[in-house]
């Protein structure tokens, strides 16, 4: 049996988005004071409420309801609570820039509540006139 916890990551993605899950992790496990709030966070959320997020989540994205709202704001502290482990991690680059770059992509799906799916799907019905071709073109990398 392992005595660590191993995190998995996408396995693919844009490339601007590629480091922001290994950041995500590192931000809310790598600082004890993050892990600390990412745990308050979620303590007291129950399993029906997860098994209700699991059926949801895929069909509704962000906008899945949750304790009388959705999931965007859980979202966005557990991101800013990913930012502050980061920051307190101090790790920069040559231009002094710490490993919160690595969020910035998330922040900003979590700003306008809505997925890369999402945003696919507005084209398919959209643009693409519901072909799935353009998909191939537009987000081959």
């Amino acid at each position: 049996l392992k005595r660590y916890l191993e995190m998995r990551g996408a396995d693919a993605g844009p490339w601007n988005r590629l480091c922001a899950l290994p950041a995500l992790w590192v931000g809310l496990l790598y600082d004890d004071t993050a892990q600390a709030a990412a745990w308050d966070l979620i303590r007291d959320w129950q399993v029906d409420e997860l098994e209700a997020l699991r059926l949801e989540v895929p069909r509704l994205g962000m906008r899945a309801p949750f304790r009388g709202g959705d999931l965007r704001e859980p979202i966005r502290q557990m991101l800013r609570i990913a930012a502050t482990g980061l920051q307190a991690r101090r790790q920069v680059d040559c231009e002094g820039n710490d490993e919160r770059v690595f969020l910035e992509p998330l922040i900003e799906l979590a700003q306008v509540g809505r997925s890369p799916a999402e945003f696919k799907l507005d084209l398919f019905q959209g643009r693409w006139q519901g072909r799935i071709e353009p998909l191939f073109d537009e987000y081959a990398f």
